[in-house]
């Protein structure tokens, strides 16, 4: 039997910040989703290092958040402890051409302290609505750049608690996917290397990108990023489109009428309307084209 009142004691012993039943829809971009049953903000490496052994001792589920930009939590929320890697755990260091970030820093104010720094490559995620421990976890990618392809290297607790480091050739990086997917193991920074560049001209580059995000997503409405995964020799929006998709809704979820590869909260989206919608669309999808769409987002239960 698991002993919830111990567990946050235990989190208050170590002045870990942590709240009981938090709604996880305050804590992500598609504003869906339950309580969580215990929801913990560690302020610093170790605090992080203690979180993480106060779960295992207790042998509880945990769930390591960042911006929860790509994420989608159950209606009834997670019966676990949802780890918080935010603000507090979000520095950034330059030394030469490599940009060092913790695991908490927002993806665009790196791109934006690259660029002041006169440091080129992250261009193409400026306007990804993740931290670096997200987007490195997923390789997250747009407009031809991927983070593999500047990543040098990443840190990490390991599954017995102990700070490793591997490089970005050990990380397993594909599409959408790296080696943390399998691995129960907790990103602290990412170093990346950049070449010289001018501010002035790193700076219009991203301004560019960000105009056409604005211009092709629906930035104004809740959702999670693009919802499914691109399928080989196509694109899911495209897809999607054609088969006569944009704009079907079902409760609150909707095929976004200016992105179809986007499934938007209009305002009272459950986590069960978004499934439901999706799977209509895959099964749709497959039936009129043959492509087998695959989910972006990550499913949290």
């Amino acid at each position: 039997m698991v002993h919830w009142n111990e567990i946050a004691s235990d989190f208050r012993r170590e002045a870990i910040p942590c709240a009981v039943q938090e709604r996880l829809a305050h804590h992500t971009s598609f504003q869906i989703g339950g309580p969580a049953r215990l929801f913990c903000e560690p302020q610093n490496k170790r605090q992080l290092a203690r979180a993480l052994a106060i779960c295992r001792s207790h042998g509880v589920r945990y769930y390591l958040l960042g911006n929860g930009t790509n994420v989608l939590f159950a209606d009834e929320g997670f019966d676990g402890v949802v780890i918080h890697i935010g603000g507090a755990m979000a520095g950034i260091v330059r030394d030469g051409r490599v940009l060092r970030a913790d695991a908490g820093a927002p993806l665009s104010r790196v791109c934006v302290v690259a660029a002041n720094e006169g440091l080129s490559g992250l261009e193409f995620a400026f306007g990804i609505p993740g931290c670096v421990g997200g987007a490195v976890y997923m390789n997250a990618g747009a407009y031809g750049g991927e983070i593999k392809d500047v990543l040098v290297s990443a840190s990490f607790l390991d599954e017995t608690g102990a700070e490793r480091t591997l490089s970005a050739q050990e990380l397993q990086l594909g599409y959408r996917t790296s080696i943390f997917e399998h691995q129960p193991w907790c990103i602290l920074s990412a170093s990346f290397l950049l070449r010289a560049d001018r501010s002035n001209d790193i700076r219009m580059r991203m301004a560019d990108f960000g105009r056409r995000r604005k211009e092709k997503q629906p930035l104004e409405m809740p959702s999670a990023g693009s919802t499914f995964k691109r399928p080989q020799g196509a694109y899911a929006g495209a897809l999607i489109d054609q088969c006569g998709l944009r704009g079907c809704a079902l409760g609150g979820a909707q095929i976004s009428e200016k992105h179809c590869g986007f499934i938007v909260n209009t305002g009272n989206a459950t986590c069960a309307d978004v499934l439901s919608l999706a799977d209509v669309v895959c099964k749709i999808v497959t039936e009129q084209t043959g492509f087998v769409l695959e989910k972006e987002i990550r499913v949290v239960r």
